[in-house]
């Protein structure tokens, strides 16, 4: 362990070494652009100075933004197949279930007051008024704080597809003994009371995130620490599946966890790339990150899991995937393709680390929800503090101890508010409605209890 120790300590400084001069480089070309640019220009700024233009919907942008809200959309139904790939056959339906109707309930709640309350105008920079209920005001013409090229309902529809999966991660923490109908009323709750706030805190023009400077790309404050955070209250209230740490539970189909896996890598790309809201450098460059982070965090799992249990497994490289691609989300919009690889692995080691402490513990943490989007969404908003450059993204910032402390702060209050508040609402829908499935019914499996149907008939 010692000689994998000082490997991976080598490999950090080597990393991080060259991650510095590429940056260093990267600033020497983009000086000599500027320079070559100042010479060729023959006309003064003042006598070609004009006032600023109105915002105008650009085409190209626009067509770029539906097939990214496209994408976000298809991790839903992705995320369907790969939690349900991992539970007990009794429960597939049940499982994916919980994840899908998010699409019809979620659509509602961001079309009536959602939206509003998570991007309306500000209230106190905690969370938006209800001017924009019902979307009275959200046209198609770009709203310049938000989206100066795209039609303003095209981001309230990027946005919405967000909204709706960030819930559905909840779920595979209580995977397989979660009555149904508390699950529907969880959702709204959670959604108007735990998400909307945090949302207009990091993104919401006047949130008092934004105002402090914290960096969140495409959603590891917002999504991932408040979805993994809101897991572990959740794990915490409605306890462990019967039979838990006395019974083998594996996954029945490891197939379906690959081809969702496979649907949310390739969704990912409209999360990451996407939350640049233009077709350009910066969209190419988040692109790039999400899947050098995703690939670099496959590796690090697979060989941190052969070290450790003797053989690499395909569970193991698919959850290595989602970890990489949670720990670059919060950063793949502010840093460069090697310090992307270097948050992939890093995610891919401490994720994995992460997921084994529950065996210590005794926590039933079903799918690993905390373990990969919880802790890896800490591990991507803290490394974007330590390798975010203005050379990728000008209108981020550069990496700094303060930026650092910003970035933990930040978090903390993510992690805090999301776990507080969720574990409240928890106890109070327990209270009223109850959170578990009788024994028996978790016995017969929810695919039958809750839904009356059977995912396979042989």
């Amino acid at each position: 362990m010692k000689k994998v120790f000082f490997t991976l300590l080598f490999c950090f400084v080597s990393l991080f070494a060259f991650n510095i001069v590429q940056a260093e480089e990267m600033a020497v070309t983009q000086e000599a652009v500027a320079v070559t640019t100042d010479s060729v220009q023959a006309v003064p700024a003042a006598a070609v100075a004009e006032e600023p233009a109105a915002p105008k919907v650009d085409t190209g942008d626009t067509a770029f933004m539906l097939v990214c809200a496209a994408l976000v959309m298809l991790m839903t139904p992705g995320l369907a197949l790969f939690y349900g790939g991992m539970v007990r056959r009794k429960n597939i339906l049940g499982t994916m279930m919980q994840s899908f109707v998010a699409l019809g309930v979620i659509t509602i709640i961001w079309l009536v007051y959602g939206y509003s309350l998570a991007f309306g105008p500000d209230v106190g920079h905690i969370i938006g008024s209800l001017k924009w209920s019902f979307l009275k005001g959200v046209g198609l013409d770009p709203n310049p704080d938000y989206s100066a090229t795209i039609p303003h309902q095209l981001f309230m529809i990027f946005q919405m597809m967000f909204a709706i999966l960030t819930p559905a991660l909840i779920t595979g923490a209580f995977a397989e003994r979660f009555k149904f109908k508390s699950y529907l009323i969880f959702l709204v709750l959670w959604l108007t009371i735990v998400y909307c706030p945090l949302a207009h805190w990091v993104w919401g023009v006047g949130g008092w995130i934004r105002n402090l400077g914290g960096l969140d790309f495409a959603g590891g404050l917002v999504v991932h620490i408040a979805s993994g955070t809101s897991a572990l209250a959740a794990i915490l209230i409605v306890g462990t599946r019967r039979g838990y740490r006395r019974e083998n539970m594996p996954p029945h189909s490891l197939p379906l966890t690959l081809l969702g896996t496979a649907l949310l890598w390739f969704g990912w790309f409209g999360f990451n790339a996407g939350s640049a809201l233009s077709a350009g450098q910066l969209s190419a460059s988040a692109f790039v990150a999400t899947h050098i982070g995703a690939g670099s965090a496959v590796l690090a799992w697979m060989f941190a899991e052969w070290m450790h249990r003797g053989k690499p497994t395909v569970l193991g490289a698919l959850s290595g995937a989602v970890a990489g691609l949670v720990a670059i989300t919060p950063g793949s919009g502010f840093v460069t393709p090697i310090s992307a690889m270097f948050i992939g692995i890093a995610g891919g080691l401490i994720c994995y680390f992460a997921v084994n402490m529950k065996e210590k513990f005794g926590y039933d943490d079903s799918l690993d929800v905390v373990g990969v989007h919880g802790v890896g969404g800490l591990v991507g908003a803290l490394l974007t503090g330590v390798f975010a450059t203005t050379l990728v993204n000008p209108a981020g910032a550069d990496a700094s101890f303060g930026l650092f402390k910003i970035q933990a702060l930040s978090a903390l209050a993510s992690i805090t508010y999301s776990f507080v508040v969720s574990f409240i609402l928890l106890k109070i829908v327990d209270k009223v409605f109850g959170l578990r499935v009788e024994d028996k019914e978790e016995l017969q499996g929810l695919d039958l209890s809750q839904h009356g149907e059977s995912g396979y008939r042989f």
